[in-house]
């Protein structure tokens, strides 16, 4: 080949051109891949949930109806409302702790023995099903103290489900901080709290909000730690002290009914929860991005 070549001078030659095409052909055939259950996944979503959507289903609590033929069964208010209740509160719990607890590991901990030991058990805790900490809420704070269910208890097992999530994606994001940011505002004089506050943060904010988001999404799915620590109630209920509904909860007892509006129902509720997380991720994105702007 001639070497004034294009292809022979930059090392593109026919056969690395052809692996390169075989490479690209093999990553877009993988994604496509990974993509078609999430396409089904949302196709069956709308086409047996879309048909329950109504004004009514949205503003009105589960009557408990659940008989052959019953049309009267309600929708599922008190379940969004205390999804949003729960979930809310768990984030108010879990975010500030987790982040705060990252900036640590990133900026004093290091490499000490204490900060791998926290990582440690960080790890350990992504891995344990969510129903071991409902079952641990349940056993120190209903049965320990022998009162009943709460919304806030619930709460606080979501709360331990997403503080490993929160903690490790933000040690990774604020790993990715070029440590030229701190050291020229160090080198100015400003004390580490006020670099940590005004520089660390902002920038690892766009990425932070991804991992919170993986977080709540994931506490708003779950039902198990529901079950044993907030239980279930058709009415709506603002008290987190009491029994709360909730989404997952909902679906969970609607789609066992042997009632085919009930079970309607619960697909329903799932395509409601979806939607909640799709727009709570969009908000997220523009508020992210907004703050990158500036």
């Amino acid at each position: 080949m001639n070497a004034s070549d294009p292809l022979h001078r930059y090392g593109l030659t026919p056969a690395r051109k052809r692996r390169d095409r075989i490479a690209r052909g093999s990553i877009l055939a993988g994604t496509i891949l990974a993509l078609i259950p999430l396409a089904l996944i949302v196709y069956y979503l709308l086409r047996k949930g879309l048909g329950s959507w109504s004004w009514s289903f949205f503003t009105t609590d589960p009557t408990g109806n659940t008989f052959f033929g019953s049309s009267n069964i309600g929708g599922i208010k008190s379940a969004i409302l205390g999804t949003t209740e729960i979930v809310a509160l768990a984030s108010v719990i879990a975010i500030p702790i987790g982040i705060g607890v990252a900036v640590w590991l990133v900026e004093y901990g290091r490499a000490s023995w204490f900060a791998n030991t926290v990582r440690f058990f960080v790890d350990v805790l992504t891995g344990v099903p969510s129903i071991i900490f409902g079952l641990f809420i349940y056993i120190a704070l209903i049965v320990g103290t022998g009162s009943s269910y709460a919304g806030y208890k619930g709460s606080l097992a979501l709360a331990l489900l997403m503080l490993p999530v929160v903690i490790r994606s933000a040690e990774v994001v604020l790993l990715l901080v070029p440590a030229a940011l701190r050291e020229s505002a160090l080198a100015l004089g400003a004390p580490r709290w006020r670099v940590i506050f005004s520089i660390v943060l902002p920038t690892a904010l766009p990425g932070m909000v991804t991992g919170v988001l993986l977080a709540i999404a994931r506490a708003a799915g779950e039902t198990a730690p529901l079950l044993f620590t907030a239980a279930y109630t058709h009415n709506t209920n603002f008290s987190l002290g009491q029994f709360m509904n909730s989404l997952p909860v909902q679906i969970y007892n609607d789609v066992t009914s042997p009632t085919t509006s009930v079970v309607n129902r619960a697909w329903g509720a799932a395509l409601t929860l979806v939607a909640m997380i799709l727009v709570l991720n969009l908000i997220a994105r523009v508020v992210s991005r907004r703050s990158r702007l500036v």
